[in-house]
């Protein structure tokens, strides 16, 4: 399984990058029905942090915001089974296919790609960060300085109308 097919269907929801049961269903190979029997005879495997149900406003959220969602899981009357990292990787000792370990690996493979991808924009991040805090700091210090010499240049105009001394070329005619 392609590793861009897999980030595609990796969602942000509750702070937490999660896949959703109908996109792991067709990666597996299997019914969306048969993944969550699966999942709630084995509960005790699935923690909140390892997989929690959607609910309704966040599953109106997903519809929204989700362009490629299959028709017949829009209008599902059921909200769908959110499953973190570690919830995927248990889905392996749930569903025990051959195809469920591949595409397992190539799901741990994706997650840990986004937060290396991650870690690396974060660093570019703090670091255009930094440099625009170096260099508002220095344009704060040039607007500073324009301020106060047109400040200045204001008081030289009040010394502008008093006579001046010294050789007046137009007195003289």
């Amino acid at each position: 399984m392609q590793l861009q097919t897999i980030q595609s269907r990796i969602y942000e929801l509750r702070g937490q990058k999660i896949m959703l049961d109908f996109d792991l269903a067709e990666m597996y190979e299997v019914e969306t029905r048969a993944l969550k029997q699966a999942v709630k005879r084995n509960m005790d495997r699935f923690p909140e942090d390892f997989m929690f149900q959607l609910s309704k406003k966040e599953w109106q959220e997903v519809i929204t915001n989700c362009d490629n969602l299959p028709e017949s899981i829009k209008f599902s009357p059921v909200t769908s089974y959110a499953f973190t990292e570690q919830g995927v990787a248990m889905l392996s000792s749930v569903l025990k296919s051959k195809k469920a370990l591949q595409v397992n690996i190539a799901i741990m493979r994706a997650f840990v790609f986004i937060r290396q991808y991650a870690l690396t924009h974060k660093d570019l991040t703090d670091k255009i960060q930094e440099l625009e805090q170096r260099y508002n700091k220095q344009f704060v210090d040039v607007y500073d300085a324009i301020n106060y010499l047109l400040q200045k240049d204001k008081k030289q105009t009040d010394q502008h109308d008093r006579k001046r001394i010294g050789f007046n070329v137009e007195q003289q005619v």
